[in-house]
């Protein structure tokens, strides 16, 4: 049951990740790409970390891949506002 149950959680992030890579094709601008993929990877990986916890059910990976997605959690929020600003300095004159 755990098996089925973390491939089709795997299959679900890999789904959100190919609508992410749609977004960045056909979204007009770079804040708007940058919006997709952050928010579509966090949530992604979030899912793909669980599937893979829940198919290794090892309590070994498992702490390995809670650290990960905390380190996930706490780096792209600060990446993207990072580019979010460096765009918006990069369009305003001055």
């Amino acid at each position: 049951m755990n098996e089925i149950l973390g491939w089709l959680i795997c299959s679900l992030a890999l789904v959100i990740l190919l609508i992410a890579a749609l977004g960045v094709y056909r979204l007009p601008d770079a804040l708007s790409r940058q919006h997709a993929t952050t928010k579509a990877a966090t949530l992604s990986l979030t899912l793909f970390a669980l599937g893979v916890g829940l198919l290794a059910w090892d309590w070994a990976w498992t702490w390995r891949l809670l650290v990960l997605v905390m380190i996930l959690f706490a780096a792209l929020p600060l990446a993207s506002h990072a580019l979010g600003r460096a765009a918006a300095d990069a369009r305003s004159p001055e």
